[in-house]
């Protein structure tokens, strides 16, 4: 989420403890800077935001189609190449037990776990662990190294294999070469081409778990964690799904390093369910994860060098520099624990969960000063050491692992796992293809001979293929005069319409019109939603009775039907404004079942607040964490990647057609509701009113004639902040100009056939 402090109380309060900006004195920021405009403007809506990682960024242009590119590559050849170096050592970096794969695990572990429910955002998608904040967390410490390992490969290959289909690809290489199975690969993921500025990994400053045990990461954790700990309301704030400041999911020395297994159980249920991961899956993959390769502890944290966004230039890019010997090899520090799991750490098998089971551990200490846990039983298997030849070490235990073991629920699992190995195996590998997958959305986007096409992953969120034949031109003129001559109104076609697309998030490719389940549970039941159900049923039949007419195998789906109905409204809106417009359809959408359906991850799309519509969930104060509305809109607009003035024109259009999601009358600028004006921008942007605000906090306001007094429109901050913001004024102004209204229509029309598409990967297999 797009996260910027809201003072309700005070928004003039911002005190300048600066000098001359451009002198040695700043406002925040390294010595010797200029201050940021956040800096000068803490509540500074960050519309920029909405323009990242844009076509200027990427080097191989906008007509680079990823897929035929990937689809270009020998799989079985690429794989057999990275397979052949797993079980290699360079000097720079040498393997652990001469097999890269444990590290490469690790490496596509990371990449993957930033992923969180709340929002899709994070994941393995874009490769974004090569940048800034992601590449210099403390829990991603010498990824840099994992991932400079494989340079090579992705030099040879180039743009048609991406950064993050390789580090996947390598993960799952790595797995394979020591005997796990794994459930499958899909390529098809694209890399990002900047530093992710928008999404919100806390409130926390970005080195405060340097040293996991300090001082700062008590500070770190409890910003970031609502309400008491041992309250049953004690949760972690929404959207974020790690436990602390840059780690992936949990602290392994368990909350505020104290060693408490069951406080880390605690932590790990958390992120993991925000990981989107139940309690069989998050055992089967830390149970499988720790099947391989060693936790690395050998030096201090406080001798450790800066990571790689503040590493020196000489470093080029390395970071967390270890002045130790070699600084790696036996050397090597990594998150401060120091060990194995297992006396096989290349070998797939179940000695984790038999080892930790078998043995009382106790607490020790790593050479690092890491908690972590040895077995009491000095008989205890020993495990060999990654470097030198002929010693034995002690087996090693997390606080997080000894977890599973006190946990009553992760209990169970394990013992299920303990007594059946191949269940162990099957859930493990469908775990990780879930991890490694879980934000690439439909499947239409997966591309390679290994993708699954199953539809009992129903994480993949699966629509039935059409067992039909589509509609035509013909038919989509006769519906829509169908549609037009039932009592349905204007405003009601497009709001259902919106509804149903606007749940889509670029993010993890999750929502939208597709499918249809604005008819389905849980979408069905959302207040914001209750003004759409008259109109699906009528559609419905409709649809009932278009498809019982048709001869042959023709036939329009319901998610097809609520769209058209949208865009047969705009049109007739845009005529009674004066213009001739044809609203592009594209057929093809296709129904789903209730059964076909995560009632419990679909909820997670329920929104908070949804500026397009004017809804604030009855809870909006409790749950927003003092961020402002407009903030949330902004966020919601990055979601369905808007750029600023396709965000201003959908929002004009929606609310000439009265999209608000009880009727009312905020933000509605206009007399002629239902045909398409500008009406919206030209009050936003006239000096005949003036606004007031009509309670405490600025939440709503009155919009008053300058001449007479009088209350002349209502609105919120979601309606105020195109014309409050100047950037989205700039925009605004465009459309309320004399020369505006055409171009207005024009915009909202191709912003709107956007929303409509976004989800389409059916027909845009690339994007």
């Amino acid at each position: 989420m797009l996260h910027i402090a809201y003072d309700k109380t005070n928004t003039d309060s911002f005190e300048m403890t600066g000098k001359c900006p451009f002198g040695g004195d700043s406002i925040g920021g390294a010595v010797g800077t200029p201050p940021a405009l956040s800096d000068w403007y803490p509540n500074r809506l960050k519309v920029e935001q909405l323009h990242q990682n844009g076509p200027q960024a990427n080097p191989l242009g906008e007509d680079f189609n990823y897929a035929e590119a990937f689809n270009t590559i020998d799989l079985e050849a690429l794989k057999q190449e990275i397979k052949t170096f797993l079980t290699t050592s360079v000097a720079w970096w040498p393997s652990d037990y001469n097999n890269y794969g444990p590290q490469m695990i690790r490496m596509a572990w990371h990449s993957a776990g930033t992923y969180r429910i709340a929002d899709g955002r994070g994941g393995a998608g874009e490769a974004l662990q090569r940048f800034a904040p992601v590449d210099s967390w403390w829990d991603n410490g010498n990824t840099d190294k994992s991932r400079r390992l494989i340079w090579p490969i992705k030099q040879k290959y180039g743009s048609a294999l991406s950064w993050a289909d390789l580090i996947v690809l390598t993960g799952n290489c790595a797995l394979e070469i020591m005997g796990f199975p794994t459930y499958g690969f899909a390529g098809g993921r694209q890399d990002a081409w900047e530093v992710d500025n928008s999404t919100y990994w806390g409130p926390e400053v970005e080195r405060d778990l340097k040293n996991a045990d300090s001082p700062d990461s008590m500070v770190s954790r409890d910003k970031r964690w609502r309400g008491q700990n041992g309250d049953p309301d004690y949760d972690l704030e929404n959207p974020l799904a790690a436990s602390h400041q840059a780690l992936i999911y949990v602290n392994p020395e368990g909350p505020y390093a104290n060693g408490d297994p069951m406080g880390s159980a605690r932590d790990i249920r958390v992120t993991f369910t925000r990981m989107a991961m139940n309690n069989e899956e998050t055992v089967a993959l830390i149970a499988g994860g720790h099947a391989f390769g060693k936790s690395h502890g050998m030096v201090p944290a406080s001798e450790i060098g800066m990571p790689p966004e503040i590493a020196p230039m000489e470093a080029m890019g390395f970071g967390w520099h270890n002045p130790k010997g070699s600084g790696n090899a036996e050397n090597t520090m990594t998150n401060g624990i120091e060990g194995s799991w297992t006396p096989n750490p290349t070998q797939w098998d179940n000695d984790y969960l038999v080892n930790l089971f078998k043995f009382d551990w106790e607490q020790t200490k790593s050479p690092a000063g890491a908690l972590q846990w040895t077995p009491v039983d000095k008989n205890a298997p020993k495990t060999p050491d990654a470097h030198i030849p002929g010693k034995m070490n002690a087996l090693m235990m997390m606080t997080s692992d000894i977890a599973l073991k006190e946990d009553p629920e992760y209990r169970k699992v394990c013992e299920k796992f303990l007594g059946d190995f191949d269940a162990f195996t099957q859930a493990f590998s469908k775990a990780w293809y879930k991890l490694t997958h879980r934000d690439m959305g439909p499947r239409e986007r997966y591309l390679g001979p290994e993708k699954r096409n199953e539809n009992d992953l129903l994480w993949q969120d699966p629509i039935p293929l059409a067992d039909y034949e589509l509609i035509d031109a013909a038919d989509i003129t006769a519906l829509k005069e169908s549609i037009m001559a039932t009592d349905i109104s204007v405003s009601d076609l497009v709001y259902t319409a919106f509804s149903s697309a606007v749940t889509h998030r670029s993010s993890d490719k999750r929502g939208g019109a597709n499918g249809g389940r604005l008819a389905l549970l849980p979408q069905k039941d959302w207040a914001i939603n209750q003004r759409t159900v008259p109109v699906v049923a009528a559609l419905r039949k409709l649809m009932e009775e278009f498809n019982g007419e048709q001869t042959g195998n023709k036939k329009v789906s319901l998610a097809d039907l609520i769209v058209l109905g949208g865009c047969a409204a705009l049109e007739k809106a845009a005529a009674d404004a004066g213009f001739t417009t044809a609203v592009p359809f594209t057929p093809g959408r296709r129904d789903t079942t209730q059964e076909l359906t995560d009632i419990e991850m679909f909820t997670w799309l329920k929104p908070v607040a949804d500026g397009f519509r004017n809804y604030l969930d009855p809870e909006f104060e409790a749950i927003s964490q003092d961020v402002a509305p407009e903030v949330m809109f902004l966020d919601k607009a990055q979601l369905l990647s808007l750029t600023s003035p396709e965000w201003v024109a959908l929002m004009g259009g929606l609310k000439a057609m009265n999209a608000n999601h009880d009727n009312s009358a905020h933000g509605i600028f206009t007399d002629r509701v239902g045909v398409l004006t500008n009406d919206f921008f030209t009050v936003l942007t006239s000096m005949d009113f003036e606004w007031q605000k009509t309670d405490e906090q600025g939440m709503t306001f009155s919009l008053n004639d300058r001449k007479t007094g009088k209350q002349r429109f209502t609105a919120t901050r979601s309606d105020l902040v195109f014309g409050a913001n100047s950037q989205l004024r700039a925009v605004a102004e465009v459309y309320a100009g004399s020369d505006g209204q055409k171009r207005f229509v024009k915009a909202f029309v191709k912003a709107w056939d956007k929303v409509m598409m976004l989800d389409r990967y059916d027909v845009k297999v690339s994007a």
